[in-house]
Formats: structure tokens, sequence, C-alpha cells
């Protein structure tokens, strides 16, 4: 970014900024492009934007239901092809998604990296690559702007980092068996394909986390706070965001530089910025202390790759909240604080091997100097107290007088205006956010937009692409081309693309139906362009989509934006401006430098009239009418919720423009004009059916694998004598579907999971018992897909149907109907009795003891403490979620404590032999000797799902237990959290998002 401290360096660039002109005619652009905020952004998923070659296509691992639309379907090469419509909407730069070589099961998007250093073939075509891309933008005097993450790798390791995995190219993608291969230097397991699939997670994760107590990430590349941190106060700079988001130890500099040095190579390449994913979740200090300068340095370095163009970095600091300082509370969360310096001159230690000395255990930080700068800067800018220091003038006029912005305390960052786009439900709501503009080094380079890959407004709703009224949209695209800001725009959103739907769920909705929906069909054909939104011969869809209302109103926002550099780069205020329709919309804006004095009067949606202003010759972009102004009042007549009264003023260095582009449904003279819309050709939502995804077994990792349909399903039936159960698949669980069932120590159809199911067709499964036992009608049951979808336990009715929910009915011809009985449990312990259990497992303990005490009471003898009690019955037990067999060996210990708040244990196998490290301990909690899987059993008096209820009242969780208990509250990102609640009804405290709580699946806004 190059708002310099400096006016020799703001000079430099002023001088370089002019390639850029030269490139767009002066008929579009008025003044140079000198720096970012001459530009809009056009922002485009990648994978979903255009499809420029359909043999590099292909399916990810884990999206079920994504038929006829594989997830990697738009490329380098489709975005080339497409340079040219999104010129002729007006744009001048484009945002695209991450192009680093990502790893999971639905890693279209680019978040989830697993090698830093290459870029993700899926993108590339033989004669297409990246480079090719940033070329075709330069050369049509356009800027590519490159997502990038720094805060986190995917949950598949990083090969330069901890390698885990390598891909082979030379297999079917979509098949995580053939095409993910474990890495020749890896740690994990040599069982690592024999593991559940939740253990499989649980061992890539310990090798970046060390959660199991034993110091792999000997080299600290990753943060091992544990659960010790919070989403709503700094400490959110430590925590991983989600199940593939594994946060990175940025604060270590061998980290820092590798990324530096990975990311580097792309503005060696010519990349003109940089949008920095999770940048809340990365300390601002850390940003100060390394990543800026070093990008900064080689941005210069390298500049004669974009002709000597301004290199703009901004981040995204999530804030959902409508205040400014993030819901009223930490400056330290909110976006503004990133736009400055420190200041304080914080320790940090730049050696890549500082960290190597520091043994940094689950929950902890480590005693490194930069975690304790970090550590002490958020103690230091904690709550608002210090908030009179960030207030910055550099956005405002004084008068009518544009001054010499100071950027002297600037960090060289700028960010996404979270709060603008949280408060984007209406105009009215977002120009309101002007009050802590000057909380921002200088809020004219925020980068504003209403809806993205992620979120809607605030009560749009949020979790769906703009769902308001056109006329809404219209409105809020006329302050963002005027207002300060730099304009972006979401792909489609030019023609209300997928309005309503749901931005994103995950492996649980098709992506056809959602806001990351392909786009290309909308864009077909071709179109011949001459300058930033000036165009002609447009065919086939693309036609149409540039003749959408809304993208007509686009256009010409583009071209006035671009005519007045007031617009783009200029400060304003509210002095003298009334009126502005009901919203209430009018102010001034005033640019100047040695070759420009730009000075506008905007109202938006009504009359409006400007006093105190520059007297002279005012020409209106939006009707051309001309207004000498003797007296400093000028009064503007306009009407309509999206439109507009520009006048610019007359200046001996920048002459009005006029009127500028062609009147249309919003901004217009005296009555709407309407254009008529070419229709599209009927297939813009077509399938993709050359690309056939490879779901053929043959290895062991965990990733999903759709089943084929059969060409004639088959209707549940059942036999004489025969014993079988059915399962219908309503929530689409990918893979194949297991059942096990289990009673008095026997499992009728082996060790957990159990037994393939056969497919019947119409997400119908069966599976029949072929073994000399009759199944009892006590046993129980769990159907679940090997991948981390399973039911709750229901009990064996032959010939029952059963969906996720349970017993649903019994297939003719399996005999009398009846009532499902409850699954077998152990007895439970005595009123406020605490249990633990051990799992022998291959330990080899044959006398297995237990040492528990508090600050004051030891409840189990002196050490080694307590011989435990053999269990003799594990109907009812579960490890890491899944039932023991009878051929596990577990132990109990049960003991009343006088207060369980701070509980610890030690088990070990006798006096002077092996034992476990110091735990802390969980009621209930089923331990092994490495002291790992904490895991809240179905045991003693923890209340079982059946007798738990869950109801969402004004968007809270709101649980109901018949007594004190543990419950489990499981994030769509895979993250679990415990919440102790009483007896009665708890509200639980969780975040806005999509849970499983005690089996019941809630959303919660």
């Amino acid at each position: 970014m190059s708002k310099f401290s400096g006016a020799a360096a703001r000079t430099v660039l002023a001088g370089l900024g002019l390639w850029v002109a030269s490139a767009a005619s002066a008929a579009t652009f008025v003044g140079d492009r000198t720096d970012f905020r001459d530009e809009t952004i056009y922002f485009a998923m990648t994978t979903r934007f255009y499809d420029g070659d359909i043999s590099n296509n292909t399916y990810c691992w884990d999206g079920k239901l994504n038929v006829n639309d594989p997830e990697w379907r738009g490329d380098f090469k489709g975005l080339i092809e497409k340079l040219d419509y999104i010129k002729a909407l007006g744009f001048t730069a484009v945002w695209i998604t991450p192009v680093v070589e990502n790893g999971s099961g639905l890693d279209y998007h680019g978040y989830h990296a697993i090698n830093f250093s290459k870029v993700d073939p899926r993108y590339e075509s033989t004669d297409c690559k990246f480079q090719d891309l940033i070329d075709a933008a330069h050369a049509r005097g356009m800027k590519i702007i490159l997502d990038i993450v720094l805060n986190h790798t995917g949950n598949f390791g990083e090969e330069n980092l901890c390698p885990m995995f390598t891909k082979d190219y030379t297999q079917p993608l979509s098949n995580i068996d053939k095409s993910l291969k474990l890495h020749p230097d890896t740690k994990l397991p040599a069982n690592y394909y024999s593991l559940q699939p939740g253990l499989q997670y649980a061992a890539r994760i310990n090798l970046m986390k060390n959660l199991d107590g034993v110091n792999h990430d000997s080299q600290n590349l990753w943060h091992h706070v544990g659960q010790n941190w919070d989403w709503d106060d700094y400490s959110r700079v430590w925590g991983q965001i989600a199940g593939d988001c594994v946060d990175l130890n940025t604060e270590n500099p061998k980290v820092s530089n590798y990324l530096v040095n990975c990311y580097g190579k792309f503005i060696e390449m010519g990349v003109d910025g940089f949008r920095i994913d999770t940048s809340g979740h990365i300390a601002r200090l850390t940003f100060n202390k390394s990543f800026i300068p070093q990008f900064e340095a080689l941005a210069e370095k390298h500049k004669a790759k974009r002709n000597g163009g301004d290199f703009f970095m901004f981040g995204e600091v999530c804030a959902r909240a409508r205040q400014v300082i993030y819901r009223d509370g930490n400056i330290n969360c909110s976006p503004f604080y990133y736009t400055w310096k420190e200041t304080k001159n914080y320790p940090w230690d730049t050696s890549e091997t500082s960290w190597n000395d520091f043994v940094v255990m689950e929950g902890d930080h480590g005693g490194h100097t930069n975690a304790k700068s970090v550590l002490q800067q958020a103690e230091d800018d904690a709550g608002k107290g210090n908030v009179a220091q960030y207030d910055s003038n550099n956005a405002f006029l004084n008068g009518n007088t544009y001054h010499t912005p100071d950027y002297s305390k600037y960090s060289g960052f700028s960010v996404i205006d979270f709060p603008m786009h949280w408060n984007f439900g209406s105009t009215r709501e977002a120009w309101s956010v002007k009050y802590g503009d000057n909380m921002y080094n200088d809020a004219t380079y925020n980068v504003v937009y209403v809806d993205s890959h992620d979120y809607a407004p605030d009560g749009a709703p949020e979790n769906q692409r703009f769902a308001k009224g056109q006329d809404v949209w219209a409105s809020n695209l006329s302050l963002m081309f005027t207002f300060r800001g730099i304009p972006c725009i979401y792909y489609g959103s030019e023609v209300e693309f997928k309005k309503g739907c749901v931005i994103d769920k995950g492996p649980d909705m098709a992506l056809k139906d959602s806001g990351r929906a392909y786009f290309g069909g909308y864009i077909t054909g071709d179109v011949n362009v001459t300058d930033f939104a000036t165009y002609t011969g447009a065919t086939g869809n693309i036609a149409a989509t540039l003749s959408h209302p809304l993208a007509l109103h686009i256009q010409r926002l583009n071209k006035i934006r671009a005519a007045i550099p007031a617009l783009r780069k200029g400060q304003y205020s509210t002095e003298g401006c009334s009126g502005g329709g009901h919203d209430g919309i009018s102010f001034k804006r005033r640019y100047t430098d040695a070759t420009t004095d730009s000075y506008v009067l905007v109202t938006l949606g009504g009359n409006a009239t400007f006093t105190g202003v520059e007297n002279g010759t005012y020409k209106d972009a939006i009707t051309g009418d001309v207004k000498t102004v003797t007296n400093g009042t000028l009064s503007a007549t306009c009407s309509g919720t999206a439109n507009l009264r520009i006048y610019v003023l007359d200046t001996k260095k920048t002459p009005a423009p006029g009127k500028v582009g062609e009147d249309n449904m919003y901004t217009y003279g005296s009555a709407p004009v309407s254009h008529t819309q070419t229709g599209y050709d009927g297939a813009e939502e077509a399938p993709e059916t050359t690309t056939v995804k490879d779901v053929a077994g043959g290895g062991g990792n965990i990733g999903g694998g759709d089943v084929t349909e059969p060409e004639v399903p088959v209707a549940p039936s059942m036999s004489e004598g025969e014993q079988a159960v059915f399962f219908e698949n309503s929530n689409n669980w990918s893979g194949t579907i297991c059942a096990f069932s289990w009673s008095n120590g026997t499992n009728y159809f082996g060790a957990w999971p159990g037994t393939a199911m056969t497919y019947l067709g119409n997400k119908i499964w069966k599976i029949t018992y072929t073994g000399s036992e009759v199944i009892p009608t006590t046993a129980g049951l769990i159907f679940n897909n090997n991948s981390g979808s399973q039911t709750g336990d229901f009990a064996w009715i032959n010939g029952g149907y059963y969906n996720a929910g349970g017993y649903v009915k019994t297939i003719e011809g399996a005999g009398e109907i009846v009532t499902p009985p409850t699954p077998p449990t152990p007895p439970a312990p005595a009123p406020g009795e605490y249990s633990v259990f051990f799992l022998v497992g291959n330990s080899g303990w044959n006398t297995p003891h237990v040492y528990i005490w508090d600050g004051s009471t030891k409840y189990a003898g002196e050490w080694p403490g307590t011989a435990m009690t053999l269990v003799t019955d594990n109907s009812g037990l579960k490890y890491n979620g899944a039932p023991l067999s009878a051929s596990d060996v577990v132990y109990r210990y049960d003991f009343t404590p006088k207060d369980p708040v701070d509980l610890k244990v030690i088990f070990n196998n006798g006096s002077n032999s092996s034992q476990t490290a110091d735990l802390a301990l969980v009621e209930h909690g089923m331990y092994t000797a490495d002291g790992q899987n904490k895991v809240i059993t179905s045991v003693s008096s923890v209340a079982s799902d059946d007798e738990i209820s869950v109801e969402v009242v004004n968007g809270k969780a709101v649980v109901t237990a018949p007594r004190a208990t543990t419950v489990a509250a499981t994030g769509v990102e895979g993250r679990v959290r415990f919440f102790s609640v009483s007896a009665g009804r708890t509200t639980l405290d969780l975040p806005a998002g999509f849970y499983i709580i005690a089996g019941r699946k809630v959303l919660l806004y």
C-alpha cells in the first residue's frame, strides 16, 4: 500500500501511476490513477465464475450434493476470457480468491492451504498460468487483487512446514484415496489409515497443535492455546476459528518469513494488491512488525512489474456488529484499529530459530518475546479507554478546502469497512456509520461492499445473498460510488444473482442453490470493449446481463466516478448540506493536487440545499444541468430512491464533465428510463455433465464419497424369518452407510463402525443379520457413515425403518409393529458421585490405579492412589463417540468431590510404574494411558439426548435438562464446545451459526 508518510515517496508514485491512465482514455478517467482509490473492484470467486477449460474441472471429496456441477469449474482461462465483460461493467480491478494449493473436503474457495509455495494446478491449463492472467489484466489497464491467507492452513498439514500428504495429479482429484498420498516425511502414525475418521483428524491436529500432550510441533509453527480464547476480545488472534482453519503461529519469524517468501513471488509476478483473509485473527503488532514492512519492501522492489503502479493491501477484520467500535467494547477488535501504527515500541525477535527453545503445550501462548509483546499489546489496548488516540482528519474537508493528509501514523494497511457492510440493510443505516470515520487513519481508503461470499448485511438477512428490493440495492450502490471508500461488488450482484439464497452451508447444500453458485452461464457470448463501461456488439447472455437494470446502473456509476476525481479521492464534509431526501444524504467532496482541483456537491434520493459552497459554474453529471453560484448557495432538485444529483464545479485545473452516461431506471432527470433487457437463452444455469466424480474406494482417508443410484430402485421388503433393518439417509450423509448393533457384549455386525449396508436407491439402505442368534429388542442400534456422521442410540426392531431421528415404522412382513423400547444403559452412580474411566487399550496396564486431588483433598488416598474396578459390561460406554466392544478392557472409579471446580487426576499402573501426566478431571471422562480423549460418555448421571430438549429463543439455544449435566454443541466447522447445564432451562452462550446440540440441529442467529 502506498499511502506514504514521506512526500518524496508520494511524488515518485504519482509520476509512475500515469501508466494506467494511459491505458484508459481520457474520455473515461479524469486525472491520474495514482492510488487504489482510483479503482473499483469486482470480486470473483474464480472456481465459480467462468469455465474456460472444461478439461481441468474436478469435484471435491465432500461435495455430496453437487451433481453435474463440479466445484472446481471456473479457472484462470475463464477469467481471462471474461475480463472484457468485467471491464464493460466499468470495473478497473478484479479481486480473486486464493490461488495457492489447497487440500480439504471442500476447498474450491482456496482458503485451506496445503502448500503456500505453489499455485493450485486445478486453476491452470497447459497454455494458461497465473502469470497469463496478470498480464492479460494489465494489458487492458486493469489490476489484479490476490486474496491471501496468513492466519491458517487447512487441517491436512502444509508441505513445507508440517508435511503430511502430497497430491498425485495423475489420479482423479475427486477421490481422496487415490489422489492424496502420505508424504514421505510424514509423522502421522503408521496405523493412520485404519483409524476412525475422528481419530484421523485428531492425529493430524496433534502434529500441529500438541493436543495429545506430546510436543510434536517443536518449532512452534502453530498456536497451541486450545480453547483459551474468545471471539469477542483480542484473544481471538490465538484461536483456531474452524476445523479446516488451523491457526499458524504468525509471531514465529520462521512462519511469517515463509509466508512472505511464498506470497512475495506473486508480487514479483505483478499482482497489484493483496486482500488479506482473517486479518482480525492476527495481531496488529504482527502486521506492523513483520508482514507490512516486508510486503511493502517487495512491492517497491518489483514495482516495474506493475509498470510503477500502486500496491494496495486491505484486510478482512471481521466485525459482525453495527458499531464502529466493535460491539461498543474492544477497540482492538475493530477494523479501524488495524489502520494505525503502534504507539509503543514493543520488543520483537526476528530470529527464525528463536522459538525452538520453547516447549509450548495445549493451552499455552509460550514465553517467547513476540508472544509476550502481543499479550502486552492486547492488555494495553483492551476496552475503549484509549479511543482518543485514534483520531484523524484525513477524510474530512476543512470547510471547502482540501488539506494534505497526515500519514505519519498510518500502518500501511487498509480494511474492509465491516461496520458499513453490516449496516447496508438500508442506505440510511450505512450512511450513519460516518460518525466513526475519524477513527480510521483515512476512511477514504476503506473497501466498501454490500455483500460477499461470507455475509450480507445485518437483518438483510446476513446469511443470504442480498435479499432486499432492487431499489434498495440501487440506492446502496449510489452511495458506494459517490461517498468515501473504494466500491466493491461480489460477482453476480449486477443481476441480483441468487438473490435470497443462503450464501454457504458447506456440504449440506448444493452449490447451485447457494450464494456461491456457478455464474458462467450468465456471461456466455462476446462483447467489444473500447473503454471502461464503454462497449459495442454484446452478444448472447453477456448482452442480457449487461442490459439488466442494476448492471446499467453500475456502468453509469463507474463512468461518473472515473470522470470526477473528487468522488474517488476527495475528502468530504456535510457542513452546509441539508436535505437529501428521506435518508438525509447530502455532502460535498474535494480533491486537489498539482494538476487537479475537483469539487463536487452530491444529494441522494431527494432535494438538497448547499450553503457556504464555492462560487462558480456547476454542471450536474446526471442531467447536464448548469447552475451558476454567486452567493455560496446551490439548490438541487432530485427525486427517486437511488437517484442522484452530482454538481461539479468547473475549475481551471479540472473542468466539469457535464452529463456522464445515459439515464436509466435509477439515475435520471425527470423520470426513470427503462431499457429493454435482452433475453437469456435458457441455458444460463445449464449443468456440466462432462466431468465425472470418481468415488471408487481403495484407501483409508477420511473424505466423502457419493453413492451411485441403482438403475431400478428396490422397495424395502422382508422375507420370512429374516432379521433386518432399514435406514433412510434423509440428511444426505456422504459415502456408505454402516449399521452397528450390540447387546450384552455381542456386536452383531462386528466392531465399530459395523457392517456396510446395501443401497436400495431413493436414499434407503438395508442390512440383514446372517448370524445364528436372535437379536433381542433390548439391543442397541446406531447408523453411521464412518466419516463423522451418526445417529443416536436406537433400539433394535426387526424390520424397523429408521431415519436420522429414529424409528419410523416396521416394514410389512416383519411381524407385529412394536413400540421402541429404551436402549440399554448401565446403572447410574449415586447422586453427587463422580466417575472416571480408564480404557486399557494397548498400554498393557493390568492394575490401573487412580490418584485424584484438588487444593486440599486427596480423593483416592496417597500415591499411587486406589486400584480401579474392572467394568464387566461395556454396554452403553463410548470412546470418542463410538460404542466400546465387549473386548475392550475398561476400569472405573467413583467418588464424591467437595468442590468439582479444579480436580486433577493421574492414572498409573501401581507404585513406581507407568503413569499419565497431571490431567484435568472431567466428570464421566474416558481416559487412555496418554491422557487424551477425555470424552464425555453415555453412562452415569449424564442426561441422555432423549431426556434433553433444545429450542431456539430469540436466536439463542435454550437447553432444558432433567438434572445437572454436560451438553456438547458441535459447530458446522467441527469445533466442539462443552457446557455445564443445571436442572431446568439454561441458555447457552454461543455465537450465531449452525450447531448440533444433544443430537438436535439448530440454527442460531
